[in-house]
């Protein structure tokens, strides 16, 4: 089971990673904070402080067609939030 899927990059990410130090992942839905942590750690050689988690539900989007009514709805997505001990930084564009 891979825990870390990717990074997130976005304004709002950037903004944490240059406030406060927090990274932001998408991770798999059914890993704990534990593993999280430990997934983390692992993969970027850093020391975690925090993880914060939160779980978006799936959204359903409806329509109607010449075919009839047609439902469709997208996946469930865990987001991650890692908080890194101070002085401590993880550079998410070099190549791994």
């Amino acid at each position: 089971m891979s825990i870390i899927i990717k990074p997130i990059i976005s304004e709002k990410a950037n903004y944490l990673t240059d406030l406060r130090g927090a990274y932001s992942f998408f991770v798999n839905t059914k890993a704990n904070k534990i593993q999280i942590k430990k997934a983390v750690e692992d993969a970027y050689g850093v020391k975690v402080a925090d993880v914060r988690t939160m779980i978006y539900a799936p959204k359903v989007s409806s329509k109607y067609t010449k075919k009839g009514l047609q439902v469709g709805k997208t996946n469930k997505m865990k987001k991650a939030v890692v908080s890194l001990v101070e002085g401590e930084v993880i550079d998410i564009f070099a190549t791994n």
